[in-house]
């Protein structure tokens, strides 16, 4: 007898497609809204607001431009690159342009904002690689891009180019002490707010002492080669911050004043005569008490200059940021000063 034939497969094959198009569609539905937190939503851009992509040999970095009034296509305006922390983003959810209120400051002040965003492709929970050593040179990796992205600004909306200035916030901060070793000739000054040495990785947190600030400073100076300058640093530390400890923001400061001394010759022999000034300010209301330190060339020009915030954490100072890593209730001495600080330019660098 011939056998009878196999029943049709048709509800399996439909059962397939059913769950492959349900699987494709919560594909894209969680892309959607990854890139959504990330890169935020059209409705969120204000005036003013640009995005972009910069494309270079090191990759693709996405980014988003602020333009105050102020920008009329003739006027070469300062350009502030601002670098978010981990766990935040750029200009989408959690964002640096949130935290910061740069925009606001940029309108009253006149300077150009950038907002690069981390995408979780190369860091899982957003943060720059600061601490990896493949991020820590020139002409590669993230450093690199976020060079490309500087330049970027300046030929497009015609800034000028002895303005461009960076400022981070915890791993940020250490991407933006990277980018004033790796690129002086692009960054004007750094900020670093809860942030540390360049090669920080290599300093064992429970025994710091065994790779001393002058060790790293050593490398950075190597790192910057022939373009070697000194680039005027700007620290601030929350006293009570647990995951970035002040010891880390003394270090800095030392290093960055060993770097200093590199740079004028060669040599770690205090040639620079450096003036060392420290003023503490009491608490007042609705303000934390804080030290301001100042290290000067004999010349008056800034090598580097910090604030320590009693009772601060791991935050980002000042009165109006609405992210997750400003502290906006507690308003902080440089709230009104960042943008005198990055109008003034590198006058006396």
């Amino acid at each position: 007898m011939t056998a009878p034939p196999h029943p049709p497969r048709r509800p399996r094959r439909r059962w397939l497609r059913i769950v492959s198009g349900v699987l494709v569609t919560a594909v894209a539905a969680v892309s959607v809204g990854v890139a959504a937190l990330q890169l935020g939503l059209p409705w969120q851009m204000g005036e003013g607001d640009r995005n972009h992509v910069y494309n270079g040999d090191a990759g693709s970095q996405r980014y988003q431009v602020h333009l105050p009034p102020q920008h009329a296509g003739t006027a070469r305006l300062p350009v502030v690159m601002a670098i978010h922390g981990c766990a935040m983003t750029g200009y989408g959810w959690n964002s640096m342009k949130s935290t910061t209120q740069f925009n606001r400051l940029a309108d009253r002040e006149g300077f150009i904002v950038v907002y690069p965003t981390q995408l979780i492709s190369r860091n899982v929970i957003a943060c720059w690689n600061s601490t990896d050593p493949r991020e820590q040179h020139r002409d590669s990796g993230e450093p690199a891009l976020l060079a490309g992205v500087a330049r970027q600004v300046v030929e497009t909306y015609g800034a000028d180019p002895d303005r461009v200035h960076v400022a981070g916030a915890s791993s940020g901060a250490g991407t933006a002490v990277i980018l004033a070793v790796t690129y002086p000739d692009v960054f004007a000054t750094a900020t670093s707010v809860a942030g540390g040495e360049y090669g920080l990785d290599q300093v064992d947190p429970d025994n710091p002492d065994s790779t001393s600030p002058l060790d790293t400073a050593r490398q950075a100076w190597a790192q910057m080669g022939e373009r070697a300058r000194r680039v005027p640093l700007l620290v601030v530390q929350g006293e009570q911050d647990e995951v970035v400890p002040p010891l880390v923001a003394t270090r800095l400061v030392a290093h960055w004043t060993a770097l200093g001394d590199l740079v004028d010759d060669g040599l770690p022999n205090d040639s620079l005569d450096p003036t060392e000034e420290t003023v503490s300010v009491p608490a007042e209301a609705g303000r934390h008490a804080y030290t301001h330190s100042t290290t000067t060339a004999p010349d008056g020009s800034s090598i580097v200059e910090a604030y320590r915030v009693q009772n601060m954490g791991h935050a980002w100072p000042g009165p109006d940021g609405d992210g997750d890593g400003a502290e906006p209730h507690r308003p902080h001495p440089l709230s009104g000063r960042w943008p005198t600080s990055f109008s003034r330019g590198c006058s006396g660098c």
